[in-house]
């Protein structure tokens, strides 16, 4: 639940990164005109989706397994994929902010969401377990 809630808040993230660099000019241009933008946006989406892509093969396994399997085979990879979600969620908070500039830290506006994003999504990587905690329980 953990991870799919991070995952629903990153994509809105990103969404507003997109928004943001086809409305905004610097230098005469629009943001996205930019590579080092486009290349920010494109570790983000590639980030994401490896950690979607985890997702979604782990539910799949869950679906093929009875209770007691879950419990004995899943539960490091889960705590793994905890780990990289909240890794993930740090990395897009950052280049989100990066792009927005001052804009990231404005309470209303286009920057809003990035702003609350900057501010809240640390709480994910205690829930459930620090990203510490999740990295060991994941290796034993």
């Amino acid at each position: 639940m953990i991870v799919c809630c991070i995952m629903g808040v990153m994509r809105t993230i990103v969404d507003q990164c997109f928004r943001w660099t086809h409305q905004r000019e610097a230098f005469g241009k629009k943001l996205i005109s930019q590579p080092v933008i486009r290349n920010k946006l494109a570790h983000m989406v590639a980030q994401m989706e490896a950690v979607d892509s985890w997702l979604d093969n782990i539910t799949f396994q869950m679906t093929q397994m009875n209770d007691k399997q879950q419990y004995k085979y899943l539960g490091g990879p889960i705590a793994l994929l905890k780990l990289q979600a909240t890794r993930t969620a740090c990395f897009v908070s950052d280049q989100a902010c990066q792009i927005f500039g001052g804009r990231a830290i404005t309470r209303t506006g286009m920057g809003m969401y990035v702003e609350r994003f900057q501010k809240s999504f640390k709480f994910v990587s205690i829930y459930g377990g620090s990203e510490e905690i999740m990295a060991d329980l994941g290796i034993k």
